[in-house]
């Protein structure tokens, strides 16, 4: 079987062949596996490559590239060399045997005798156990990856997938990212494994892939329920059944809302991957707080769930900490989970500019939350007249953040220390106050420039002692 090669950086593809010509000098023959195949079937851009060296040993191998590539070889004891300037991982085949809990409790035994059916049993999923040969084009498939990637399947290989349970989460943003569905005896095995200790790099990870990459994020995560892997995130878990006013949700409840603002925000993702990463856990964290706080309200005569942007801060900090401790994340998705409603409530009660100013200090970006706001506006399956008023309220928002250059950054400080300093005042604990009370002045439009605010300072300052 030939593919068609050219989704393969030219560069990439010279060097990929260029080892494996070397591998067959040396005796031996060098595979193409997994993601790279994967997306060579899919006709998607192939960015790394992972070859299998069958039939030589690492010894042997390392000498083999020697000379020719630059590697790092530290991966050798496993049976993995890194080729440095491209991303290409040369392995061999191994067995894997669990032998105690958790990622680290496997023993590796590399081993280039190993057929290609022996070595692809080790693997996770059939679409990722699939070989090409990239001198020959021999197409070599043990698993019949290739069905199931035409079908739009998921399916594990064996029972050994479940000695590693981070394999569950990847499952979830496959079937996200290539829109497939998961084969009942793989969900069935999954409701077997329990997540033991996956270390929170590692879950973070997946979920990051999810959110960056997934296409319909609906589907990992009903996967994730499905599999019922969604209570180790009890968070998500208690969206399910979390009942919300059908007038203003005729999609359902609160997990159901949660699957499709994500699907919206996929579909809008940028391509800035720190950006749209906060953005991504904004939304699924964004209505973290319903389940606290919605109650049937009798005088409405509907279910209400006053105060829940404030409430899914501390869920919203709880999920992520089992994570990540990257401090960045930490401080602005729960902001925007804070603010999320806002960008509405300014519009309907037609705030002013200080309002707004106000609302760029606390989110960090107002770009950031008209992506969160609008993706919880597209998850509601509402009138068209309903869905009017909210895209209006945005690109009101839109257009105000753009006119006061607030959009993608803070209002910065006009009044600083150092202007006090240059007054002839010496630093105190009243500075803080000082630049405290100018800064909300500045946010309320009082002054626009340092002559301005140099102003106001006097006014209101002027006559306080200039020492401490």
């Amino acid at each position: 079987m030939q593919f068609n090669l050219s989704s393969i950086d030219r560069d990439l593809l010279c060097s990929v062949k260029a080892i494996a010509k070397l591998v067959r000098d040396a005796g031996g023959r060098a595979l193409m596996v997994g993601g790279a195949v994967r997306d060579l079937m899919r006709g998607a851009k192939v960015k790394d490559v992972d070859l299998e060296v069958f039939g030589v040993a690492p010894e042997k191998l390392k000498e083999a590239l020697s000379g020719h590539f630059e590697f790092d070889a530290c991966g050798l004891s496993f049976g993995v060399l890194k080729i440095k300037h491209f991303d290409i991982d040369v392995a061999l085949p191994r067995r894997e045997t669990k032998r105690g809990i958790g990622h680290k409790g496997f023993m590796i035994d590399s081993d280039p005798s190993l057929s290609v059916e022996e070595a692809a049993i080790r693997r996770d999923f059939t679409i990722n156990a699939m070989y090409y040969d990239p001198l020959s084009g021999v197409f070599e498939d043990p698993y019949g990856g290739r069905d199931d990637l035409d079908n739009g399947v998921l399916r594990h290989i064996s029972p050994k997938f479940a000695e590693d349970p981070l394999r569950v989460l990847r499952g979830a943003q496959f079937i996200a990212r290539f829109n497939l569905s998961p084969a009942e005896e793989t969900v069935a095995l999954c409701r077997t494994i329990p997540i033991e200790d996956l270390p929170c790099e590692r879950l973070f990870q997946e979920w990051s892939k999810l959110l960056l990459k997934g296409v319909m994020i609906s589907k990992g995560l009903e996967f994730l329920r499905e599999t019922g892997w969604v209570k180790y995130f009890p968070e998500l878990q208690k969206l399910i059944g979390c009942e919300q006013a059908p007038e203003w949700h005729p999609e359902g409840d609160v997990w159901n809302h949660t699957l499709l603002s994500l699907d919206a925000y996929a579909a809008r993702r940028t391509g800035d991957e720190r950006e749209d990463l906060i953005v991504g856990f904004a939304v699924l964290c964004h209505d973290f707080g319903k389940p606290s706080t919605s109650r049937f309200d009798p005088s409405a005569n509907r279910i209400r769930s006053l105060g829940h942007d404030e409430a899914g801060i501390e869920p919203t900090l709880s999920f992520l900490k089992r994570l990540t401790n990257e401090e960045r994340l930490l401080r602005d998705v729960p902001a925007l989970v804070q603010c999320h409603m806002q960008p509405f409530s300014l519009w309907r009660n037609k705030s002013g500019d200080g309002a707004i100013r106000r609302l760029a200090a606390r989110v960090g970006r107002i770009d950031r939350l008209i992506r969160v706001a609008r993706a919880d506006s597209e998850g509601c399956l509402l009138g068209d007249e309903k869905k009017a008023e909210g895209a209006a309220a945005l690109e009101w928002l839109e257009a105000a953040a753009a006119r006061l250059s607030v959009a993608a950054a803070v209002p910065k400080p006009i009044l600083m220390g150092r202007d006090l300093i240059r007054m002839g005042y010496k630093p105190c604990v009243e500075f803080g106050k000082y630049l405290r009370v100018c800064y909300e002045a500045q946010l309320d439009g009082k002054f626009s420039d340092i002559d301005g605010a140099l102003a106001f300072f006097r006014k209101h300052f002027g006559g306080e002692e200039n020492e401490c």
